[in-house]
Protein backbone atom coordinates (compact mmCIF):
# COMPACT_ATOMS: atom_id res chain seq x y z
CA UNK A 1 0.00 0.00 0.00
CA UNK A 2 2.75 2.31 0.72
CA UNK A 3 4.43 1.82 -2.39
CA UNK A 4 1.04 2.72 -4.47
CA UNK A 5 0.60 5.79 -2.43
CA UNK A 6 4.52 6.99 -2.78
CA UNK A 7 3.58 5.74 -6.83
CA UNK A 8 0.28 7.89 -6.55
CA UNK A 9 2.17 10.83 -4.93
CA UNK A 10 5.09 10.92 -7.76
CA UNK A 11 2.60 10.83 -10.14
CA UNK A 12 0.99 13.51 -8.86
CA UNK A 13 3.49 15.47 -8.84
CA UNK A 14 4.95 15.07 -12.30
CA UNK A 15 1.35 15.51 -14.07
CA UNK A 16 1.61 18.89 -11.48
CA UNK A 17 4.77 19.78 -13.10
CA UNK A 18 3.90 18.98 -16.88
CA UNK A 19 0.37 21.21 -16.83
CA UNK A 20 2.46 24.25 -14.88
CA UNK A 21 5.48 23.52 -17.66
CA UNK A 22 3.08 24.06 -20.45
CA UNK A 23 0.97 26.72 -18.81
CA UNK A 24 4.70 28.91 -18.85
CA UNK A 25 5.72 27.64 -22.42
CA UNK A 26 2.91 26.20 -25.02
CA UNK A 27 1.86 30.29 -25.40
CA UNK A 28 4.26 32.67 -26.86
CA UNK A 29 3.75 36.31 -28.38
CA UNK A 30 2.11 35.68 -31.93
CA UNK A 31 1.30 39.57 -32.40
CA UNK A 32 2.96 40.84 -35.40
CA UNK A 33 4.81 44.61 -35.44
CA UNK A 34 2.47 47.34 -36.04
CA UNK A 35 2.73 48.74 -39.63
CA UNK A 36 4.64 51.89 -39.85
CA UNK A 37 3.10 54.93 -41.37
CA UNK A 38 -0.37 54.45 -40.36
CA UNK A 39 -0.64 57.85 -40.21
CA UNK A 40 -3.43 60.56 -39.62
CA UNK A 41 -5.48 61.51 -42.98
CA UNK A 42 -5.59 64.81 -44.56
CA UNK A 43 -9.34 64.28 -44.75
CA UNK A 44 -12.30 66.81 -44.13
CA UNK A 45 -14.20 64.97 -41.41
CA UNK A 46 -17.01 67.19 -41.27
CA UNK A 47 -17.51 66.86 -45.16
CA UNK A 48 -17.12 62.82 -44.94
CA UNK A 49 -19.44 62.74 -41.80
CA UNK A 50 -21.99 64.27 -43.97
CA UNK A 51 -21.82 62.41 -46.76
CA UNK A 52 -21.87 59.04 -44.23
CA UNK A 53 -25.21 60.90 -42.70
CA UNK A 54 -26.55 61.70 -46.20
CA UNK A 55 -26.57 57.76 -47.61
CA UNK A 56 -27.68 56.96 -43.96
CA UNK A 57 -31.16 58.68 -45.79
CA UNK A 58 -31.74 55.47 -47.92
CA UNK A 59 -33.98 53.39 -47.01
CA UNK A 60 -32.52 50.20 -48.45
CA UNK A 61 -33.77 47.56 -46.27
CA UNK A 62 -33.83 44.05 -47.37
CA UNK A 63 -36.97 41.85 -46.58
CA UNK A 64 -37.30 38.24 -46.42
CA UNK A 65 -40.75 39.12 -48.66
CA UNK A 66 -38.78 40.24 -51.31
CA UNK A 67 -42.28 41.52 -52.91
CA UNK A 68 -41.46 44.44 -50.56
CA UNK A 69 -38.11 45.16 -52.21
CA UNK A 70 -37.97 48.62 -52.67
CA UNK A 71 -35.74 49.40 -55.97
CA UNK A 72 -36.03 53.08 -56.06
CA UNK A 73 -34.15 53.44 -53.02
CA UNK A 74 -31.34 51.35 -54.33
CA UNK A 75 -31.25 53.08 -57.27
CA UNK A 76 -31.29 56.26 -55.33
CA UNK A 77 -28.12 55.94 -53.05
CA UNK A 78 -26.60 54.71 -56.32
CA UNK A 79 -27.04 58.45 -57.67
CA UNK A 80 -26.04 59.87 -54.44
CA UNK A 81 -22.98 57.94 -54.39
CA UNK A 82 -22.10 59.03 -57.95
CA UNK A 83 -22.13 62.83 -56.60
CA UNK A 84 -20.53 62.28 -53.48
CA UNK A 85 -17.64 60.60 -55.16
CA UNK A 86 -16.69 61.49 -58.50
CA UNK A 87 -13.44 60.51 -59.03
CA UNK A 88 -14.27 56.88 -57.93
CA UNK A 89 -16.37 56.97 -60.56
CA UNK A 90 -14.02 58.78 -63.28
CA UNK A 91 -11.43 56.47 -62.55
CA UNK A 92 -12.75 53.17 -61.85
CA UNK A 93 -15.03 51.00 -63.90
CA UNK A 94 -18.37 50.67 -62.41
CA UNK A 95 -20.27 47.18 -63.19
CA UNK A 96 -24.17 47.44 -62.17
CA UNK A 97 -24.70 43.46 -61.16
CA UNK A 98 -27.83 42.14 -60.88
CA UNK A 99 -29.23 45.18 -61.40
CA UNK A 100 -28.71 46.90 -58.10
CA UNK A 101 -25.20 45.02 -56.01
CA UNK A 102 -22.28 47.45 -57.83
CA UNK A 103 -18.98 46.83 -58.72
CA UNK A 104 -15.89 49.05 -58.64
CA UNK A 105 -12.59 47.96 -61.10
CA UNK A 106 -9.54 50.81 -60.45
CA UNK A 107 -7.13 49.19 -62.69
CA UNK A 108 -3.53 48.43 -62.09
CA UNK A 109 -0.65 49.14 -63.86
CA UNK A 110 0.79 45.65 -63.49
CA UNK A 111 -1.71 43.13 -64.80
CA UNK A 112 0.91 40.15 -63.48
CA UNK A 113 -0.15 40.88 -59.23
CA UNK A 114 -3.81 39.58 -58.86
CA UNK A 115 -5.99 41.61 -57.97
CA UNK A 116 -7.31 42.27 -54.36
CA UNK A 117 -11.15 42.93 -53.04
CA UNK A 118 -12.56 45.02 -50.73
CA UNK A 119 -16.76 44.24 -49.54
CA UNK A 120 -19.83 45.76 -47.84
CA UNK A 121 -23.51 46.02 -47.99
CA UNK A 122 -25.95 48.33 -48.66
CA UNK A 123 -28.64 46.95 -47.71
CA UNK A 124 -29.98 47.14 -43.92
CA UNK A 125 -32.68 45.13 -41.97
CA UNK A 126 -36.43 46.51 -41.33
CA UNK A 127 -37.38 48.50 -38.60
CA UNK A 128 -40.22 47.01 -36.47
CA UNK A 129 -42.98 49.60 -36.97
CA UNK A 130 -43.79 49.68 -33.40
CA UNK A 131 -40.13 50.56 -32.32
CA UNK A 132 -40.45 53.67 -34.14
CA UNK A 133 -41.57 55.63 -31.33
CA UNK A 134 -38.37 54.22 -28.95
CA UNK A 135 -36.05 55.72 -31.61
CA UNK A 136 -34.23 58.45 -30.53
CA UNK A 137 -33.57 60.05 -33.68
CA UNK A 138 -35.80 58.27 -36.70
CA UNK A 139 -34.00 55.60 -38.33
CA UNK A 140 -33.49 57.13 -41.46
CA UNK A 141 -32.78 60.74 -40.66
CA UNK A 142 -28.98 60.27 -40.80
CA UNK A 143 -28.38 62.41 -37.62
CA UNK A 144 -25.65 63.96 -36.18
CA UNK A 145 -25.50 65.14 -32.49
CA UNK A 146 -22.89 65.00 -29.68
CA UNK A 147 -20.32 63.24 -31.68
CA UNK A 148 -22.33 60.37 -32.53
CA UNK A 149 -23.79 58.98 -36.02
CA UNK A 150 -27.70 57.68 -35.73
CA UNK A 151 -29.44 55.76 -38.06
CA UNK A 152 -30.24 52.51 -39.79
CA UNK A 153 -26.63 50.82 -41.20
CA UNK A 154 -24.53 53.39 -39.28
CA UNK A 155 -22.92 49.71 -37.53
CA UNK A 156 -24.26 47.25 -40.43
CA UNK A 157 -22.60 48.26 -42.68
CA UNK A 158 -22.66 51.35 -45.11
CA UNK A 159 -20.23 52.31 -42.87
CA UNK A 160 -18.39 49.83 -44.56
CA UNK A 161 -19.52 51.27 -48.19
CA UNK A 162 -19.00 54.50 -47.20
CA UNK A 163 -15.41 54.60 -45.69
CA UNK A 164 -14.25 52.09 -48.74
CA UNK A 165 -15.09 54.72 -51.13
CA UNK A 166 -14.09 57.74 -48.84
CA UNK A 167 -10.91 55.72 -48.93
CA UNK A 168 -10.68 55.46 -52.89
CA UNK A 169 -11.41 59.02 -53.69
CA UNK A 170 -8.44 59.97 -51.04
CA UNK A 171 -6.43 57.39 -53.02
CA UNK A 172 -6.95 59.25 -55.82
CA UNK A 173 -7.53 62.81 -55.06
CA UNK A 174 -3.86 62.53 -54.05
CA UNK A 175 -2.64 61.07 -57.56
CA UNK A 176 -2.07 57.55 -56.43
CA UNK A 177 -2.43 54.70 -58.82
CA UNK A 178 -2.20 51.53 -57.87
CA UNK A 179 0.07 48.64 -59.58
CA UNK A 180 -2.08 45.98 -58.48
CA UNK A 181 -5.74 46.29 -59.70
CA UNK A 182 -8.30 47.02 -56.65
CA UNK A 183 -12.16 46.09 -56.91
CA UNK A 184 -14.90 47.26 -54.48
CA UNK A 185 -17.97 44.61 -54.27
CA UNK A 186 -21.64 46.44 -52.47
CA UNK A 187 -24.08 43.49 -52.29
CA UNK A 188 -27.61 44.39 -52.29
CA UNK A 189 -29.44 41.27 -49.80
CA UNK A 190 -26.37 40.53 -47.61
CA UNK A 191 -28.98 40.82 -44.67
CA UNK A 192 -31.51 37.87 -46.41
CA UNK A 193 -28.36 35.78 -47.64
CA UNK A 194 -26.91 37.41 -50.90
CA UNK A 195 -27.84 35.21 -53.25
CA UNK A 196 -28.83 37.90 -55.10
CA UNK A 197 -25.95 40.64 -54.86
CA UNK A 198 -22.71 38.77 -52.97
CA UNK A 199 -23.11 35.64 -54.80
CA UNK A 200 -24.28 36.84 -58.28
CA UNK A 201 -21.17 39.50 -57.86
CA UNK A 202 -18.80 36.22 -57.08
CA UNK A 203 -20.02 34.42 -60.44
CA UNK A 204 -19.16 37.43 -62.60
CA UNK A 205 -15.88 37.66 -61.21
CA UNK A 206 -15.12 33.99 -61.37
CA UNK A 207 -16.61 34.13 -64.69
CA UNK A 208 -13.76 36.05 -65.45
CA UNK A 209 -11.50 33.71 -64.88
CA UNK A 210 -9.93 36.58 -61.53
CA UNK A 211 -8.25 35.20 -58.70
CA UNK A 212 -7.88 37.37 -56.07
CA UNK A 213 -4.57 38.22 -53.35
CA UNK A 214 -7.14 38.30 -50.62
CA UNK A 215 -10.71 39.45 -49.86
CA UNK A 216 -11.70 41.48 -46.93
CA UNK A 217 -15.32 42.09 -45.99
CA UNK A 218 -17.25 42.68 -42.71
CA UNK A 219 -17.23 40.37 -39.65
CA UNK A 220 -14.90 41.27 -36.95
CA UNK A 221 -14.06 43.95 -35.04
CA UNK A 222 -12.25 45.38 -31.88
CA UNK A 223 -13.53 43.88 -29.08
CA UNK A 224 -13.47 46.00 -25.62
CA UNK A 225 -14.24 43.59 -22.40
CA UNK A 226 -14.91 40.68 -23.80
CA UNK A 227 -12.04 38.00 -23.32
CA UNK A 228 -12.14 37.82 -19.35
CA UNK A 229 -8.77 38.79 -17.52
CA UNK A 230 -7.50 40.59 -21.02
CA UNK A 231 -7.40 44.54 -20.38
CA UNK A 232 -6.31 45.18 -24.19
CA UNK A 233 -8.60 45.51 -26.63
CA UNK A 234 -8.69 42.52 -29.18
CA UNK A 235 -9.66 42.98 -32.78
CA UNK A 236 -10.61 40.06 -34.00
CA UNK A 237 -10.35 38.73 -37.82
CA UNK A 238 -12.89 36.34 -38.81
CA UNK A 239 -11.10 33.72 -41.11
CA UNK A 240 -13.99 31.37 -41.35
CA UNK A 241 -17.68 31.44 -40.47
CA UNK A 242 -20.35 28.88 -39.53
CA UNK A 243 -22.76 27.64 -41.66
CA UNK A 244 -26.38 28.59 -41.42
CA UNK A 245 -29.74 26.68 -42.13
CA UNK A 246 -33.17 27.14 -41.15
CA UNK A 247 -35.23 23.50 -40.56
CA UNK A 248 -39.28 23.67 -41.27
CA UNK A 249 -40.63 20.63 -39.39
CA UNK A 250 -44.36 20.32 -40.42
CA UNK A 251 -47.45 18.25 -38.91
CA UNK A 252 -50.64 17.63 -40.58
CA UNK A 253 -53.01 16.27 -39.01
CA UNK A 254 -57.38 16.06 -39.50
CA UNK A 255 -59.07 19.16 -38.16
CA UNK A 256 -62.29 19.38 -36.27
CA UNK A 257 -63.38 21.56 -33.27
CA UNK A 258 -61.38 21.62 -30.15
CA UNK A 259 -63.83 20.28 -28.03
CA UNK A 260 -63.13 16.67 -29.28
CA UNK A 261 -59.55 16.73 -29.44
CA UNK A 262 -57.57 13.53 -30.30
CA UNK A 263 -54.88 12.68 -27.60
CA UNK A 264 -52.40 14.35 -29.11
CA UNK A 265 -53.17 17.22 -32.11
CA UNK A 266 -50.66 18.59 -34.08
CA UNK A 267 -49.35 21.21 -32.16
CA UNK A 268 -48.70 18.86 -29.89
CA UNK A 269 -46.83 16.57 -31.72
CA UNK A 270 -44.76 19.41 -33.26
CA UNK A 271 -43.97 20.56 -29.57
CA UNK A 272 -42.77 17.75 -28.42
CA UNK A 273 -40.19 17.07 -31.46
CA UNK A 274 -38.67 20.43 -31.00
CA UNK A 275 -38.14 19.56 -27.00
CA UNK A 276 -36.30 16.81 -28.69
CA UNK A 277 -33.90 18.45 -30.70
CA UNK A 278 -33.59 21.12 -27.89
CA UNK A 279 -33.14 18.43 -25.30
CA UNK A 280 -30.11 16.75 -27.04
CA UNK A 281 -27.30 19.74 -28.45
CA UNK A 282 -24.78 18.71 -30.64
CA UNK A 283 -21.45 18.11 -29.42
CA UNK A 284 -18.93 20.37 -28.40
CA UNK A 285 -15.58 21.32 -30.58
CA UNK A 286 -12.95 23.36 -28.68
CA UNK A 287 -10.79 23.21 -32.18
CA UNK A 288 -12.36 26.40 -33.77
CA UNK A 289 -12.07 28.26 -30.24
CA UNK A 290 -7.93 27.51 -30.09
CA UNK A 291 -6.95 29.87 -33.19
CA UNK A 292 -7.87 32.58 -31.33
CA UNK A 293 -6.53 31.64 -27.63
CA UNK A 294 -3.04 30.54 -29.95
CA UNK A 295 -3.05 33.91 -30.88
CA UNK A 296 -3.20 35.97 -27.33
CA UNK A 297 -2.70 33.00 -25.49
CA UNK A 298 0.37 34.76 -23.59
CA UNK A 299 -1.80 37.53 -22.43
CA UNK A 300 -4.29 35.10 -20.20
CA UNK A 301 -4.34 34.83 -16.52
CA UNK A 302 -2.34 32.36 -15.11
CA UNK A 303 -5.41 30.05 -14.36
CA UNK A 304 -7.00 30.36 -18.09
CA UNK A 305 -3.24 29.39 -19.64
CA UNK A 306 -3.00 26.17 -17.03
CA UNK A 307 -6.38 24.95 -18.58
CA UNK A 308 -6.36 26.02 -22.20
CA UNK A 309 -2.56 24.69 -22.78
CA UNK A 310 -3.45 21.17 -21.05
CA UNK A 311 -6.64 20.47 -22.90
CA UNK A 312 -5.11 16.99 -23.29
CA UNK A 313 -6.33 16.33 -19.47
CA UNK A 314 -9.07 19.51 -18.87
CA UNK A 315 -10.91 19.68 -21.31
CA UNK A 316 -13.94 18.16 -19.79
CA UNK A 317 -13.37 20.92 -17.62
CA UNK A 318 -12.76 23.30 -20.16
CA UNK A 319 -15.89 22.71 -21.88
CA UNK A 320 -18.57 22.56 -19.66
CA UNK A 321 -17.19 26.07 -18.47
CA UNK A 322 -17.62 27.29 -22.07
CA UNK A 323 -21.24 25.77 -22.72
CA UNK A 324 -22.28 27.16 -19.15
CA UNK A 325 -22.33 30.78 -21.25
CA UNK A 326 -24.42 31.03 -24.27
CA UNK A 327 -22.33 33.31 -25.63
CA UNK A 328 -18.98 30.85 -25.56
CA UNK A 329 -20.67 27.82 -26.07
CA UNK A 330 -21.82 29.38 -29.21
CA UNK A 331 -18.27 29.09 -30.55
CA UNK A 332 -17.73 25.39 -29.95
CA UNK A 333 -20.74 23.54 -31.20
CA UNK A 334 -23.77 23.81 -33.55
CA UNK A 335 -26.20 26.34 -31.87
CA UNK A 336 -30.10 25.23 -32.46
CA UNK A 337 -32.74 27.86 -31.70
CA UNK A 338 -36.31 27.49 -32.32
CA UNK A 339 -37.63 30.69 -33.48
CA UNK A 340 -41.17 30.30 -35.22
CA UNK A 341 -44.21 28.20 -34.69
CA UNK A 342 -47.99 28.34 -35.89
CA UNK A 343 -50.76 26.28 -35.37
CA UNK A 344 -55.10 26.79 -35.49
CA UNK A 345 -55.22 30.16 -36.89
CA UNK A 346 -58.99 29.98 -33.85
CA UNK A 347 -58.08 28.74 -29.93
CA UNK A 348 -61.14 26.33 -30.34
CA UNK A 349 -59.96 24.77 -33.67
CA UNK A 350 -57.67 22.18 -34.16
CA UNK A 351 -54.94 22.51 -36.61
CA UNK A 352 -54.80 20.96 -39.80
CA UNK A 353 -50.82 22.22 -39.97
CA UNK A 354 -48.67 22.78 -37.42
CA UNK A 355 -45.25 23.92 -38.57
CA UNK A 356 -42.06 25.22 -36.60
CA UNK A 357 -38.70 26.68 -37.90
CA UNK A 358 -35.53 25.95 -35.72
CA UNK A 359 -32.61 27.78 -36.89
CA UNK A 360 -28.98 26.27 -36.89
CA UNK A 361 -25.24 27.62 -36.93
CA UNK A 362 -23.28 25.06 -37.96
CA UNK A 363 -19.76 24.41 -36.62
CA UNK A 364 -17.22 23.24 -39.03
CA UNK A 365 -17.11 19.65 -39.42
CA UNK A 366 -20.70 19.52 -39.74
CA UNK A 367 -23.18 20.40 -43.21
CA UNK A 368 -26.26 21.65 -43.49
CA UNK A 369 -27.37 17.62 -44.27
CA UNK A 370 -25.63 16.53 -41.53
CA UNK A 371 -27.14 18.60 -39.31
CA UNK A 372 -30.78 17.97 -41.29
CA UNK A 373 -30.18 14.03 -41.00
CA UNK A 374 -29.25 14.16 -37.13
CA UNK A 375 -32.88 16.40 -36.31
CA UNK A 376 -34.67 13.64 -38.57
CA UNK A 377 -33.34 10.97 -36.17
CA UNK A 378 -33.72 12.75 -33.13
CA UNK A 379 -37.55 13.54 -33.73
CA UNK A 380 -38.00 9.37 -34.75
CA UNK A 381 -41.47 10.61 -35.35
CA UNK A 382 -42.82 9.99 -39.09
CA UNK A 383 -45.99 12.27 -38.75
CA UNK A 384 -42.91 15.23 -38.94
CA UNK A 385 -41.39 16.19 -41.99
CA UNK A 386 -38.04 18.13 -41.88
CA UNK A 387 -37.45 20.10 -44.78
CA UNK A 388 -34.53 22.24 -45.24
CA UNK A 389 -34.84 26.40 -46.28
CA UNK A 390 -31.84 28.18 -47.54
CA UNK A 391 -28.64 27.03 -45.91
CA UNK A 392 -25.09 27.20 -46.36
CA UNK A 393 -22.04 25.10 -44.86
CA UNK A 394 -19.86 26.55 -42.87
CA UNK A 395 -16.90 28.48 -44.95
CA UNK A 396 -13.10 27.08 -45.39
CA UNK A 397 -10.38 28.47 -42.68
CA UNK A 398 -8.60 31.02 -44.69
CA UNK A 399 -4.93 31.09 -43.60
CA UNK A 400 -3.21 33.54 -41.58
CA UNK A 401 0.31 33.55 -43.35
CA UNK A 402 -0.23 34.92 -45.81
CA UNK A 403 0.44 38.57 -47.36
CA UNK A 404 -3.16 39.34 -46.66
CA UNK A 405 -3.86 38.46 -43.20
CA UNK A 406 -0.42 40.37 -42.47
CA UNK A 407 -1.14 43.34 -44.14
CA UNK A 408 -5.34 43.82 -42.36
CA UNK A 409 -3.12 42.78 -39.15
CA UNK A 410 -0.52 45.29 -39.12
CA UNK A 411 -2.42 47.89 -39.64
CA UNK A 412 -4.76 47.42 -36.86
CA UNK A 413 -1.71 47.28 -34.95
CA UNK A 414 -0.53 50.46 -36.56
CA UNK A 415 -3.48 52.28 -35.35
CA UNK A 416 -2.73 51.71 -31.54
CA UNK A 417 -0.03 49.10 -30.57
CA UNK A 418 -2.03 48.02 -27.68
CA UNK A 419 -4.69 46.03 -29.65
CA UNK A 420 -3.94 42.76 -29.57
CA UNK A 421 -5.28 40.95 -32.89
CA UNK A 422 -6.46 36.96 -33.42
CA UNK A 423 -8.18 35.02 -35.55
CA UNK A 424 -11.46 33.66 -35.08
CA UNK A 425 -14.49 31.71 -36.77
CA UNK A 426 -17.54 34.26 -37.21
CA UNK A 427 -20.54 33.22 -35.59
CA UNK A 428 -23.18 34.73 -37.29
CA UNK A 429 -23.17 35.23 -41.70
CA UNK A 430 -21.78 37.59 -43.97
CA UNK A 431 -21.47 37.52 -47.69
CA UNK A 432 -17.53 37.12 -48.12
CA UNK A 433 -18.51 33.30 -47.68
CA UNK A 434 -19.78 33.48 -51.31
CA UNK A 435 -16.00 34.59 -52.39
CA UNK A 436 -13.77 31.23 -51.69
CA UNK A 437 -14.27 30.53 -55.37
CA UNK A 438 -12.36 33.64 -56.31
CA UNK A 439 -9.93 33.55 -53.09
CA UNK A 440 -8.31 31.26 -50.65
CA UNK A 441 -7.61 34.06 -48.65
CA UNK A 442 -11.19 35.75 -47.36
CA UNK A 443 -11.38 37.91 -43.93
CA UNK A 444 -13.62 39.43 -42.38
CA UNK A 445 -12.62 43.02 -40.34
CA UNK A 446 -14.33 46.23 -39.92
CA UNK A 447 -12.39 48.65 -37.85
CA UNK A 448 -15.34 49.82 -35.13
CA UNK A 449 -15.58 48.89 -31.49
CA UNK A 450 -17.79 46.50 -30.09
CA UNK A 451 -18.92 45.79 -26.48
CA UNK A 452 -21.87 44.28 -24.33
CA UNK A 453 -23.38 47.91 -24.87
CA UNK A 454 -23.00 48.56 -28.38
CA UNK A 455 -23.61 45.17 -29.79
CA UNK A 456 -27.18 45.94 -28.98
CA UNK A 457 -27.88 48.32 -31.73
CA UNK A 458 -26.63 46.02 -33.57
CA UNK A 459 -30.28 45.23 -36.30
CA UNK A 460 -31.29 47.08 -32.98
CA UNK A 461 -33.05 50.31 -31.95
CA UNK A 462 -30.60 53.21 -31.80
CA UNK A 463 -28.10 52.04 -34.13
CA UNK A 464 -25.44 54.70 -34.00
CA UNK A 465 -21.79 54.61 -34.67
CA UNK A 466 -19.12 57.36 -32.76
CA UNK A 467 -18.05 59.88 -35.52
CA UNK A 468 -14.36 58.97 -33.83
CA UNK A 469 -14.84 54.76 -35.25
CA UNK A 470 -16.30 55.55 -38.46
CA UNK A 471 -13.19 57.98 -38.98
CA UNK A 472 -10.67 55.15 -37.76
CA UNK A 473 -12.48 52.67 -40.35
CA UNK A 474 -11.58 55.38 -43.06
CA UNK A 475 -7.96 55.75 -41.59
CA UNK A 476 -7.95 51.53 -41.58
CA UNK A 477 -8.99 50.73 -44.91
CA UNK A 478 -6.85 53.83 -46.38
CA UNK A 479 -4.06 52.68 -45.52
CA UNK A 480 -4.66 48.62 -46.07
CA UNK A 481 -5.38 49.42 -49.77
CA UNK A 482 -2.68 51.68 -50.22
CA UNK A 483 -0.26 49.14 -48.70
CA UNK A 484 -2.09 46.79 -51.10
CA UNK A 485 -2.46 48.43 -54.18
CA UNK A 486 1.29 49.06 -54.17
CA UNK A 487 3.08 46.17 -53.08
Amino acid sequence: MKKLLIAVFLAVVVIGAVLVFRAGTVFTDQQLPPAIGIDELNLDPAAAVERFANALTFPTISYDDRNHFDADAFVALRDYLETAYPLVHQNAERTVINGYSLLFHLQGTNPSLEPVLFMSHMDVVPIEENSRPEWTHPPFDGMVEDGIIWGRGSLDDKIGVISLLESMELLLTQGQRPERSVYLAFGHDEEVGGKDGAAQIAKYLADQGLRFDFVLDEGGAVTQDQIDGIDNEVAVIGVSEKGYVNLRLTVDAPGGHSSQPPNQTGLGILSRAIIRVEDNPFPTDIEPMMMTVNAIGDRLPWTSRLALSNLWLLSPLVERQLISDPGSAAGIRTTTAATMATGSPKANILPTRAEAVINFRILPGETVETVKQRVIGLIDDERVTVSDEYGTNPSPVSPIDTRGYRIIASTIRGTDEDILVAPYMVRGGTDATKFYRVSDNVYRFLMVRINDDTMRFVHGIDERVPVEDYLQAIRFYYHVMRQAMME
